[in-house]
């Protein structure tokens, strides 16, 4: 890759470090994009002896690139995402990947129309742990920065892209374990609802 090339696209995907989510850290300071991301990576690692036919290289690369819209547009919690939301990122995305050299672009295209699809055992995966990593994220944070909506959408997130494995599904029964436990301490402390 062209050494221009290949700092501008560093140089414009830097914003997902500063570009802020609706999550917090259990440190009490909002979670950047790229943090999620790189735990979101590192959690497919960890999970590849669950998936032993799955192409885990492919998910970690998914898991790393599947927020680069939101270097432009920056984060829109998913419960107030709206289709016009979706489509300013999709543009986004493909106007970073239009501006990367061949096979960065083709390659990257082509990994973005299959998650997209959510047909392969690798984009499931990788939908599956980014839902859990949000949840898992929400049980970390304490639970002042949670809006009133979360404490049922804490339980409800995600079930549907955990239901094809059963890995992902004790896991999200362990998270709502997690989630109920907590809001209850918090009712108890008369701290929420």
């Amino acid at each position: 890759m062209d050494i221009k090339k290949f700092t501008d696209t560093l140089s414009l995907l830097e914003a997902l470090k500063y570009r802020t989510r609706h999550s917090w850290t259990s440190t009490g300071r909002r979670e950047s994009v790229a943090e999620h991301s790189w735990r979101l990576a590192l959690m497919a690692y960890l999970v590849k002896d669950e998936f032993p036919d799955a192409d885990i290289n492919k998910v970690i690369l998914m898991c790393l690139v599947h927020d680069i819209g939101e270097a432009v547009t920056g984060d829109i919690p998913a419960f107030y995402k709206t289709d016009a939301d979706e489509v300013k990122e999709d543009a986004a995305v493909k106007s970073i990947l239009s501006s990367l050299p061949s096979p960065y672009r083709e390659e990257l295209s082509d990994l973005f129309c299959e998650m997209n699809a959510l047909s392969t055992t690798e984009a499931k995966i990788y939908k599956a742990l980014d839902k859990m990593e949000v949840v898992l994220q929400h049980n970390e944070a304490d639970i002042s920065t949670w809006l009133p909506l979360e404490y049922t959408e804490n339980i409800a997130y995600g079930e549907k892209e955990v239901a094809f494995s059963e890995f992902f599904t004790s896991l999200k029964a362990s998270l709502n374990e997690a989630s109920l436990k907590k809001i209850e301490e918090a009712k108890e402390n008369s701290q929420c609802l």
